[in-house]
């Protein structure tokens, strides 16, 4: 029988069963009852473009690629009509039967001498869903289907359909935070094989404990005693499964908390179960690391703090982000005394459980005072809070845009390879204008600012890789240094970008006038992320690794911000 549920999603995964790709949304429902929707509809693909006069379409549709004992197969093929970067091209939308074919399929085929380029190819298939669908991350969703038995720890629903239900996000999501000590007889060195974890601390909503495996005489409720590490391990993946957060906080969470009892859990053959569907935490490596824990939130305070505050903070460490935005302080403990006291003095480790506990307290209050915005970017760009949460500008800029241009009917330009990176590594153009004031003393100073001045020239002189160099408005020419360099934009058809640009300046600008007469700290926080967004295209633009890479238009931005600010100041 079927059944229609409200929820809020929180994280997506997918899981191949029965040769099927499906798409695990987990969240919680409209009465926060934690329940995971499994669409088995949705498949992978990607776009291909013949060349000029050739049908490929018959001639694919069942193409296959063997790799070992796999073969990759071509399932379907559907003809489109889609814009890129402002021309309108015929391409063939082309399916596969698992995510993983996809790779495979595209390589195989951009051989083929009919093939001139293939498009989007490399979107991940959980965030292609989310761009399909138009369904927004912790925004109220409705699916209707039956519940069905799958291995997960929470009920599942099969569902016939899913949709977008309203603009309502998850009011006061559950969040529990989360901080270890170990042993340190080398101070701040970490060495996961030799140095155990000593105690782990967590901190939610009228929610504290500590976990230390010494004991010694207390009188504090919140401390909770064990035999072993091993059993301090155990204690801690059922302290999260009890309490089913929908966020897991920590601070260097990433970097430090979760790999290293991840390191600890292995030497003991143990397995940090902690996932929804019974998987181990995942940690992904690369530039930076990072922690995913399937069916939550696992949100590293750090990685955003420091993307986001980084103009208007001067250092990160807990004790002086906490002091800066919400007025707290660490407690006072020499860490490097640990190890002699754990040795030695058991009866002076209760001080370092407070100190420990103390910081799982702050990094709740610090998650609690950031969520505002944190929510407010999920819900602009579209994308889970622990992939917003772990993005710099230029990758919100451009799963903004992603969206924005599926809903544009525009198939996006493709990323870089190695080769365009070191390339566009070695390119420089001339930045803003910096008026050097002469010292002296002066009366009757004013102050000007110009209001988002490079996304409102972006907007103003129609700037994106689409209108550059048109055939029409060679006279709308950008000022420049450099006599030998002409770069013009159409003044007739306004471009992708201007048009995203000028939908945030304008819904900014409205919340501005909203909040002036009635202050509300989401719409203050939707306002700054708007803010955040727009200001990022600018550098976007000129990023080595954008799909939407224009250094003619970066130049364009900045050579117009001179001509103004110089006009201003004559």
């Amino acid at each position: 029988m079927a059944e229609l549920i409200r929820f809020f999603p929180i994280s997506l995964n997918y899981k191949v069963i029965e040769d099927t790709p499906v798409i695990l949304i987990f969240g919680v429902t409209e009465n926060h009852k934690q329940i995971c929707v499994a669409d088995y509809s949705f498949r992978p693909y990607f776009y291909l473009k013949p060349r000029k006069g050739k049908d490929l379409a018959d001639k694919i549709k069942g193409f296959s690629v063997r790799k070992g004992d796999d073969i990759s197969i071509v399932t379907n093929v559907e003809p489109a009509t889609k814009l890129f970067l402002g021309k309108e091209i015929e391409v063939l939308k082309v399916y596969a039967k698992l995510p993983r074919d996809i790779p495979i399929i595209r390589d195989a085929l951009k051989q083929h001498e009919d093939v001139e380029r293939t498009y989007e190819y490399d979107i991940l298939f959980t965030r292609r869903y989310l761009i399909d669908k138009q369904l927004t991350p912790l925004t109220l969703c409705e699916a209707e289907g039956e519940f069905i038995s799958l291995k997960l720890k929470v009920p599942v629903l099969k569902a016939a359909s899913i949709r977008h239900a309203g603009d309502n996000s998850l009011q006061k999501p559950r969040i529990l935070s989360f901080d270890i000590e170990t042993y340190n007889p080398r101070g701040k060195s970490i060495d996961t094989e030799q140095n155990p974890v000593l105690m782990a601390s967590f901190y939610g909503d009228g929610f504290r404990k500590v976990i230390v495996w010494k004991r010694f005489s207390t009188e504090h409720d919140f401390i909770e005693f064990v035999d072993s590490e091993v059993e301090l391990i155990e204690k801690c993946i059922e302290t999260i499964e009890s309490y089913r957060p929908d966020i897991i906080a920590g601070y260097y969470s990433d970097g430090f908390d979760f790999p290293y009892l991840k390191a600890r859990a292995s030497k003991y053959k143990l397995r940090v179960q902690l996932g929804l569907d019974y998987s181990d935490i995942r940690l992904s490596k690369g530039n930076l690391s990072s922690v995913k824990i399937t069916g939550y939130s696992h949100i590293d305070l750090l990685r955003f703090i420091r993307t986001v505050f980084r103009s208007s903070l001067d250092s990160f460490d807990l004790d002086n982000v906490a002091n800066q935005l919400i007025g707290e302080r660490k407690d006072k403990a020499n860490l490097d005394e640990l190890h002699d006291v754990w040795d030695n003095r058991p009866e002076e480790i209760e001080r370092f459980c407070i100190y420990n506990l103390r910081d799982a307290e702050i990094t709740y209050k610090l998650c609690v005072d950031v969520l505002p915005t944190m929510i407010e970017l999920v819900k602009i760009v579209g994308l889970p809070m622990d992939d917003i949460t772990r993005m710099g500008f230029s990758q919100l800029v451009e799963g903004y845009l992603l969206r924005q241009a599926s809903l544009f009917n525009i198939v996006a330009p493709n990323k870089p390879g190695s080769d365009e990176i070191k390339r566009r590594r070695a390119l420089t153009y001339s930045g803003g204008f910096v008026y050097e004031p002469v010292p002296g003393l002066y009366s009757n100073v004013y102050v000007f600012d110009f209001r988002s001045l490079y996304p409102s020239i972006i907007t103003a002189h129609n700037i994106s890789p689409g209108t550059l160099g048109c055939e029409c408005c060679s006279s709308n020419i950008a000022p420049t240094d450099n006599k030998n360099e002409k770069y013009w934009f159409c003044k007739k058809k306004k471009g992708f970008i201007p048009t995203i640009i000028e939908d945030l300046i304008t819904r900014r600008m409205r919340i501005k006038e909203i909040i002036k007469k009635e202050p509300n700290r989401f719409l203050s926080a939707r306002e700054n992320s708007l803010k955040i967004l727009a200001n990022s295209f600018y550098g976007y633009l000129g990023f080595f690794g954008a799909r939407w890479y224009s250094m003619e238009s970066a130049k364009s931005v900045t050579a117009w911000g001179r001509y103004y600010i110089k006009k201003v100041i004559s």
